[in-house]
């Protein structure tokens, strides 16, 4: 045998190297994900967290409504940046005092002093000097004694068989049988559900004021209010929302203690629906559910004809029939700037996901220029400059080879799975790009449980859901929440149900004093 017949071809490779490579490129390309990964929770966890798009070296990209490309080998221009002192709105003062009273305390000279040091004649008053301070005077507690009179017949009493007994007219109670007030419940209901103070530290107050309402008799009343009398308001509130046509929709995670069949750690959820920026009269609903499947969303809108606005989520996608899915552009763009969170400032110019982004944000910037538009200005104005941006997105999309599993890989599947859903917002002038509107609504019941954490029982989470409902719409719709509640709280028990809708917090016949004279911002 010679040695040509012996000797391998030096470019031949044995089954195990090649095994050996193949496992070298593949834990390389593992190695690369991961470190995007690692790089991500790092920018998540110490970077600032605000919904403002990345951008070169802090400046904003500039719009061109005709050259709309960005041009990443230019340079950009450093600008400085020069502080200047605001200065004081005339009259703003006196603006923000305008409704609140006023308790004037006069500092006079006796009439035996009103006399010149120099002369001995009488001093005249020339002017007044004052001074305004805000005094703040805390809660005080008042036990109410409500006496109803009872009449009775004396003539009928001696003379006649029965006795004629007539009770003077009186206002029924919130809750019967409790010392439960009107103007408590409000001061309850809102320090739980507007200031996010749980019930066991509303117990301590109250301890430190000299009552004592233990936590689960603050739970009772918040509950029965609720069942009681709320679900009639409810219900005139889905009617209102199923019968518009725009919704925007979002959910969150909830933890239900106490659930048959259920376990204390199994997660459920809070869904919000929302009126869009067409209302006349924003509404805000709160629905608590066990689950988080598309069952939630459909049983809800069973009769709801329109447009809704919405993430990613696959359950929104299933809904069919009349309801046409709209998905949020701000999610869209969160994924490519976490592709290029994770690389330097330095070098983010001229690469794929900044490429992407600004698509993005030009379809942003745009959108801005149309704020002041009408409904019908505003679609035209879409077709003829939002509408080829973005096909010219999916156009460069589908040509970029990203690898599956990278940042940018998921952010352009992400894209390209949501195009049907993503560009229906630009078929009707109502719509917005963004689900920004329902995430800032469901914020508020966020920031709630990050205080009180859970509810015990399926009764505490549905009474949550009413009262955030009824809190956020009257919000929304410029009342005093305290004011509202207790209003609500002394007429609820005394109407009829034909008569709801005078109390509604929509509604125009509400007394001017439930009303924000001011903007107020919880």
């Amino acid at each position: 045998m010679t040695d040509e017949q012996t000797t391998p071809a030096p470019h031949a490779k044995s089954p195990k190297l090649q095994e050996a490579l193949a496992t070298i490129a593949r834990l390389e390309r593992e190695n690369v994900l991961m470190r995007e990964e690692i790089r991500l929770l790092r920018a998540k966890r110490f970077s600032a967290s605000t919904e403002k798009s990345l951008y070169l070296s802090g400046q904003q990209m500039l719009f061109n409504e005709s050259e709309y490309h960005f041009r990443t080998s230019t340079e950009q221009p450093v600008l400085e940046q020069v502080a200047v002192r605001k200065r004081k709105q005339p009259g703003k003062r006196e603006a923000d005092l305008s409704s609140l009273p006023v308790r004037r305390i006069d500092y006079e000279l006796p009439e035996d002093e009103r006399i010149c040091p120099v002369c001995a004649g009488p001093l005249h008053e020339m002017d007044v000097d004052i001074r305004r301070e805000l005094e703040y005077i805390p809660a005080s507690a008042t036990v109410v004694e409500h006496a109803t009179h009872v009449y009775a017949c004396r003539a009928c009493d001696k003379t006649a068989e029965t006795t004629p007994i007539i009770r003077a007219a009186s206002p029924r109670p919130i809750l019967t049988g409790s010392l439960c007030s009107a103007s408590l419940l409000a001061h309850i209901v809102s320090d739980k559900y507007l200031y996010h103070l749980p019930l066991y530290r509303q117990e301590a107050a109250f301890a430190a004021d000299g009552l004592t309402l233990s936590r689960q008799t603050l739970s009772n009343w918040v509950v029965r209010a609720s069942e009681d009398y709320l679900f009639l308001i409810m219900e005139k509130m889905r009617e209102r929302l199923v019968a518009s046509n725009v919704l925007l929709a979002d959910e969150t995670g909830l933890q239900v203690l106490r659930e048959d069949g259920r376990k204390a750690q199994q997660k459920s959820y809070m869904w919000l629906y929302r009126t869009g920026a067409d209302a006349a009269h924003p509404l805000i609903y709160y629905e608590y559910q066990p689950s988080r499947s598309a069952r939630c969303p459909e049983k809800f809108l069973k009769g709801f004809k329109g447009y809704l606005c919405c993430d990613g989520y696959k359950a929104y996608r299933a809904l069919a029939g009349p309801i046409e899915v709209v998905c949020c552009w701000a999610h869209a763009r969160r994924k490519f700037e976490e592709a290029l969170a994770i690389l330097p400032e330095d070098k983010r110019a001229g690469t794929e996901a900044y490429r992407g982004l600004a698509y993005i944000n030009t379809l942003f910037a745009l959108e801005r220029t149309f704020e002041k538009m009408t409904h019908d200005e505003r679609l035209c104005a879409r077709e003829e400059k939002s509408v080829p941006v973005a096909e010219e997105l999916y156009e460069w999309a589908r040509s970029v080879g990203a690898a599956p599993k990278s940042l940018l890989g998921k952010a352009i599947a992400y894209l390209l799975e949501l195009e049907p859903y993503l560009m229906r917002v630009f078929d009707d002038g109502r719509l917005e790009l963004s689900n920004n509107r329902a995430e800032r609504s469901i914020k508020p019941f966020v920031m709630g449980r990050k205080n009180w954490l859970f509810s015990n029982t399926p009764r505490g989470a549905d009474a949550s859901a009413a009262f955030f409902s009824i809190i956020e719409t009257a919000k929304e719709n410029g009342l005093n929440v305290y004011e509202y509640l207790k209003y609500l709280f002394e007429r609820l028990p005394n109407i009829s149900t034909s008569e709801i809708d005078s109390v509604v917090p929509w509604s125009e016949s509400l007394p001017d004093y439930v009303k924000v004279p001011t903007a107020y911002t919880p």
